[in-house]
C-alpha cells in the first residue's frame, strides 16, 4: 500500500544542515494500522508528509499502491490526494465557520455534486456521533469534538488512507481513547489504512498492528506490534515500552532482596498464565520463587503478561527452571539490579 524505500531529507539554512530522514525504508501493508513512534525531532512529521508529498525527499522512492508518486504532475499529485485523508494535532479547522462549512469545503474541491453534500456531511457527521452539531461554530466545540470533526474531514472524499500526525496528543486521556476507539473503527468498517505518528507508545499500544521506533532521522527499530513488545533490541524502544508497561521492583521490596539469587522477566502471551506457571515451577523443582511485579496488557486482541520473580535455592536446579519455562512458551530474561 505504502513503500518507502532509502528515502533521504536534508533542511538547510545558512549556518546548518539538519538531516531528517537518513536512509529510511518502510512499508504499509493495505489494512494496516502502522504507528510511528518517536521523540520530537526524530523525523515523524516529515517522513509522514512524504506519503502526500507535502514534503519531497532530496532522494529515495514513494509507491502507493506499487506506483511512483515523486515526479508526478500537480494534477496527478491533486488527483492522488483524494484518496490520502489528514488529521492534525492542532485539528486545523476554521474557527468562525459552522461544523457544516467546514465539512464542505473538501467535498466542494474534489467536486462532488451539490445534491450530495448535504447527504455526505450528514453521514460522515452520524459516523463520528456529532450529527446535532452540524450547524454550531467550530469555536463553540470541546477539543475532542473538534478532533472528531477533523476526522470526518479527512474522511469525506473516501480515502484509502489516513495519515495521523499526533492527533491526541493535545487531547485529555479519556477524550484520547475515545478517539482512538473510533479510529480503530474506521479501519474496522472501511479498511482504510491508517499511518500516525506519535510520541506516545499507550497510541501504539491501544491500536496498532505495527509500529517503527523513531530516532534523530532514523528507523531504529520496526515490526509487527507483538514482536516489538516481547522482543525489543535497541535502547529506545525499551524504553518507550517500560513506559507503558511497568516492570518496576518496589524500592522497598527491593531492600529487602537477596541480589546474590537470580531475578527473571517473564513474558507471556495470550493463555499462556503466569500464575499458572509459578505453580508448576514450585510444584515439580525443590526452588522457591517470590513474585516481585506483575502486569497485564492487551495488544490488540492479544495479551501480553509480564511478570517479575526471585527464584532462590541451587543454582543448578535454577538453570533447570529457566529451561523449564522456555519450554513452556514463555520468555525469560535474567535481569540486572544495579
Amino acid at each position: 500500500m505504502i513503500e518507502i524505500s532509502n528515502v533521504k531529507k536534508v533542511f538547510k539554512n545558512k549556518k546548518v544542515k539538519v538531516h531528517a530522514l537518513k536512509d529510511v525504508s518502510l512499508k504499509v501493508e493495505k489494512g494496516d494500522i502502522f504507528g510511528i513512534v518517536g521523540y520530537s525531532g526524530a523525523g515523524k512529521s516529515t517522513l509522514l508528509r512524504l506519503v502526500n508529498l507535502l514534503e519531497k525527499p532530496d532522494s529515495g522512492s514513494v509507491k502507493l499502491e506499487g506506483k511512483e508518486i515523486i515526479g508526478l504532475s500537480e494534477g496527478e499529485l491533486n488527483e492522488l490526494r483524494k484518496n490520502i485523508g489528514m488529521v492534525f494535532q492542532q485539528f486545523n479547522l476554521l474557527e468562525t465557520q459552522t461544523v457544516y462549512q467546514n465539512l464542505k469545503i473538501p467535498l466542494v474541491i474534489s467536486k462532488t455534486p451539490k445534491s450530495e453534500i448535504n447527504e455526505r456531511i450528514d453521514e460522515l457527521l452520524d459516523f463520528v456521533g456529532l450529527k446535532d452539531k452540524k450547524n454550531v461554530s467550530v469555536s463553540k466545540l470541546s477539543g475532542g469534538q473538534k478532533q472528531r470533526i477533523g476526522i470526518a474531514r479527512a474522511l469525506a472524499t473516501h480515502p484509502k488512507i489516513l495519515l495521523c500526525d499526533e492527533a491526541t496528543s493535545a487531547l485529555d486521556p479519556k477524550t484520547t481513547k475515545s478517539i482512538l476507539e473510533l479510529l480503530k473503527k474506521i479501519n474496522q468498517e472501511f479498511g482504510i489504512t491508517i499511518l500516525l505518528i506519535t510520541h506516545e507508545m499507550e497510541v501504539v499500544k491501544e491500536i496498532c498492528n505495527k509500529v517503527a521506533v523513531m530516532q534523530d532521522g532514523e528507523i531504529k527499530e520496526q515490526g509487527n506490534i507483538i514482536e516489538i513488545f516481547t522482543n525489543p533490541k535497541e535502547r529506545i524502544t525499551k524504553d518507550f515500552i517500560s513506559s507503558v508497561i511497568n516492570n518496576d521492583i518496589p524500592v522497598s521490596l527491593l531492600k529487602e532482596l537477596d541480589l546474590t539469587l537470580p531475578i527473571v522477566r517473564l513474558t507471556f502471551l495470550g493463555e499462556n498464565s503466569g500464575q499458572s506457571l509459578i505453580s508448576e515451577i514450585n510444584k515439580n523443582f525443590d526452588i522457591t520463587t517470590k513474585i516481585l511485579s506483575a502486569s497485564i496488557n492487551e495488544l490488540g486482541d492479544t495479551i501480553l503478561g509480564v511478570l517479575v520473580i526471585q527464584l532462590g535455592g541451587n543454582l543448578e536446579l535454577i538453570g533447570k527452571v529457566e529451561e523449564f519455562i522456555v519450554k513452556s512458551g514463555v520468555k525469560v530474561e535474567r535481569m540486572e539490579i544495579i
